[in-house]
């Protein structure tokens, strides 16, 4: 049984001291020394470690979920950081994980931690297609080869060639096949 105790302010540490209670894996103890695990909150953290140091671990709530408090938290000491409106299933998660030494994080504050997606370069960077790459495309789409889009458009071969590399480099396609396919689903044919 995984001993809590609670340095939660205000009506909310009534809640959670029921809640744990109420869970049979958990047991609320008053006295720091006698814990598994401190259930704090954020603000609490710094003066938690320069008394107890590492020992017993500690689970942090916190009302914003940002980088800088996620890593902050974690720096000083903190073995799990949850948003504050976490359910207590994620709060009960990061008080066993943080009493078997384990660092824990909520699906939002892994978020956080996370860099930006980068764009999808075909889409963001990429030159759009001139009209004519289009009607290139689009005799492409209708399973042309060159020879017939050539004489369609009433240019070279060599010139349909061209068009047909640009459009594989602007939809970043390695084939026709996958150039037509990456168009339909940008909607700039239909087949």
């Amino acid at each position: 049984m995984t001993r809590v105790s609670i340095e939660v302010p205000g009506p909310a540490r009534l809640e959670l001291e029921s809640l744990i209670r109420s869970d049979g894996r958990f047991e609320v103890v008053g006295e720091h020394r006698d814990a598994d695990v401190i259930l704090a909150d954020v603000g609490n953290l710094r003066s938690l470690r320069i008394r107890f140091g590492n020992d017993p671990a500690v689970v942090v709530l916190t009302d914003r979920v940002t980088r800088r408090e996620i890593q902050t938290a974690l720096r000083s000491g903190a073995n799990a950081v949850l948003h504050r409106h976490s359910s207590f299933r994620e709060i009960a998660a990061a008080l066993e994980a943080a009493a078997a030494g384990l660092t824990a994080l909520g699906p939002a504050e892994i978020d956080a931690l996370l860099p930006p997606a980068p764009p999808d370069s075909h889409e963001d960077f990429a030159e759009p297609l001139t009209p004519r790459e289009i009607e290139v495309l689009m005799l492409l789409a209708d399973g042309k080869g060159n020879k017939e889009i050539a004489n369609r458009l009433k240019v070279s071969e060599h010139t349909v060639k061209f068009h047909v590399s640009s459009i594989l480099g602007k939809l970043g396609a390695a084939s026709r096949t996958e150039a037509v396919t990456e168009a339909i689903r940008r909607g700039l044919v239909t087949v």
